[in-house]
C-alpha cells in the first residue's frame, strides 16, 4: 500500500469497493471472498449502515443459560470472540438461581443532551436568565419529537452550570430527556440542535457543542444477587472473592481489569442486541471515575450466613427503537430469543449479566486461577490458529491441554505431526 487516496470509492457498489481495496491491500481470491461474506446481514442493509463498506466481519454468537431475573426466565445472546465468558456467565446464573436469582432495578430511561455556550458576557445572569425561560425551552425540544412525547417521553427538566475552563468561563445548558424505548442519541441531539438558536439569544454568548453526553448517571441499573457458599466451593473462597473486589477497590490497576469483566458480559449482550457499545463502555468507566478516584462498579461481601453478596450499579444506555437493534436482522434475532419487551427489560438483563460476568472471573481468581479453564477453551482457538481444521482442531486442542502446553509453537508442531502422519 503506497496510496490510501481512493477517490469516488464511495459511489461504487459493495463488490467493485473490495476490488479496489482488494487490489490496493494485495489480498488473495480467498481472502475477498471472506470479507464478502456478510453473514446474517445483507449486504445492502450493510451498505446503508457505515459508509464505504467493502463486506463483513462475523464473530461467535452464543447463548448463556440458566438466567432467573426478578422472577422471569432469560436465555441471553452474547456476541464476542472470547473463550470463557459464555460458560462463566451460564455458571454463575445457576449458582445465583439457587438464591432466587437476580434482583435488578432502574432508574428510567433519561438521557442529558448539553449545549456549550461561550463569550457569555455575564455567565452568572446567563444561568438565572436560561432558567427563568426553562418552559420554553422544554416545549421547543419537545416539538420535535411529539411521538416520544405522546409515549410518555421527551425533555422533562432543565439544569444549567457554570464552567471555568481552560479558554475560560462557559455556560451549559442541560436538556434532561426521557428517551422511552431507544438508546436516545437522535432524539436528544435534534432537541439539543433545535434549542441551542433559543440559548444563545437568552445568554448573550455564542453557542458551540450541542450533543448527549454518554456519561448516563441518570439511567442507572442496579443488580444484586447472593451465591451460596456450598455452591462456590466453601466460605474460603467466599472470602477470597471478598479479598480480590478490595483489592480492585484499592488499586485502579487491578480495578481496570476488574471491570473490564463485568464488561465482557454487558457489551457481548450489546453486541448481539445491536446497541451502541462504545456509549456503554464510556458511560460504564467515566460512572466508575465520578469520585475522582476509578473505582469497581460491583461490591462483593459476606453476609451473616457466610455467604456471597454481589451488587453493581452503572449506567446502561441501551435501546429496542432505531439503531442496528432495528436495523441488523441478526440483532433483531437476537432480541427476540432474549425476549426483552422494552429498553428497560434490555438494561436490566445487561446489568444482571454484569454482575454474572464479574462473579465468574473473581470466583475462577480466589480459587483455580483464571488461566485454567479459561486456557481450556482457548485452546481449540490455539490450535486453528496455527491451521488445525475439523478432528484435528479438538486432537490437537487436547494435547496441548494435557501437556499443560497452550502455546502457539506447540499447536504448530502437533498439526505438522498429524499431517505427516498422514502422509506416511
Amino acid at each position: 500500500m503506497t496510496d490510501s487516496e481512493m477517490p469516488g470509492l464511495y459511489k461504487l457498489a459493495v463488490s467493485e469497493r473490495l476490488k479496489e481495496v482488494g487490489k490496493a491491500a494485495g489480498l488473495s481470491e480467498e481472502e475477498m471472498k471472506t470479507l464478502a461474506n456478510t453473514g446474517g446481514l445483507p449486504q445492502d442493509v450493510a451498505d446503508r449502515m457505515i459508509e464505504n463498506v467493502v463486506g463483513g466481519l462475523t464473530m461467535p454468537l452464543g447463548i448463556a443459560t440458566n438466567f432467573r431475573i426478578n422472577g422471569k426466565d432469560y436465555l441471553v445472546p452474547m456476541a464476542l470472540e472470547e473463550p470463557s465468558v459464555v460458560a462463566g456467565a451460564s455458571k454463575a446464573a445457576k449458582i445465583a438461581r439457587e438464591k432466587g436469582g437476580f434482583t435488578v432495578s432502574n432508574t428510567g430511561p433519561v438521557m442529558i443532551g448539553q449545549i456549550q455556550v461561550i463569550k457569555v458576557p455575564s455567565p452568572e445572569k446567563a444561568k438565572a436568565a436560561l432558567m427563568a425561560r426553562k418552559a420554553d425551552i422544554l416545549k421547543k425540544a419537545n416539538d420535535q419529537d411529539p411521538m416520544l412525547v405522546s409515549l410518555g417521553g421527551g425533555a422533562k427538566d432543565l439544569n444549567v452550570k457554570v464552567l471555568s475552563s481552560i479558554t475560560g468561563p462557559m455556560v451549559v445548558a442541560e436538556l434532561i430527556v426521557n428517551t422511552g424505548d431507544a438508546m436516545g442519541a437522535n432524539a436528544v441531539n435534534t432537541m439539543a440542535e433545535a434549542v441551542a438558536p433559543m440559548v444563545e439569544e437568552v445568554t448573550g454568548g455564542e453557542v458551540l457543542l450541542r450533543i448527549i453526553s454518554n456519561l448516563a448517571d441518570r439511567r442507572l441499573v442496579r443488580a444484586s444477587a447472593v451465591f451460596a457458599k456450598e455452591e462456590m466451593g466453601g466460605e474460603e473462597v467466599v472470602d477470597g472473592v471478598v479479598n480480590a473486589y478490595a483489592f480492585a477497590d484499592a488499586d485502579p490497576y487491578r480495578c481496570a481489569t476488574h471491570n473490564k469483566g463485568i464488561m465482557n458480559g454487558v457489551v457481548a449482550v450489546g453486541i448481539a442486541c445491536g446497541q451502541d457499545i462504545r456509549a456503554l463502555e464510556a458511560g460504564a468507566h467515566s460512572y466508575a471515575s465520578r469520585s475522582g478516584k476509578y473505582k469497581p462498579l460491583t461490591t462483593w461481601e459476606k453476609d451473616r450466613d457466610g455467604n456471597l453478596v454481589g451488587k453493581l450499579e452503572m449506567p446502561m444506555a441501551v435501546g429496542l427503537v432505531g439503531g442496528a437493534a432495528r436495523t441488523h436482522p441478526a440483532a433483531r434475532a437476537s432480541i427476540k430469543i432474549l425476549g426483552a419487551k422494552t429498553a428497560i427489560e434490555l438494561a436490566e438483563v445487561m446489568g444482571a449479566v454484569g454482575l454474572a460476568q464479574n462473579f465468574a472471573a473473581l470466583r475462577a481468581l480466589a480459587s483455580e486461577g483464571i488461566q485454567k479453564g479459561h486456557m481450556k477453551l482457548h485452546s481449540r482457538n490455539v490450535a486453528v490458529s496455527a491451521g488445525a481444521t475439523g478432528e484435528l482442531i479438538d486432537l490437537v486442542a487436547q494435547k496441548m491441554v494435557e501437556e499443560k502446553k497452550i502455546r502457539f509453537d506447540r499447536a504448530k508442531e502437533l498439526v505438522e505431526e498429524r499431517s505427516k502422519g498422514k502422509k506416511s
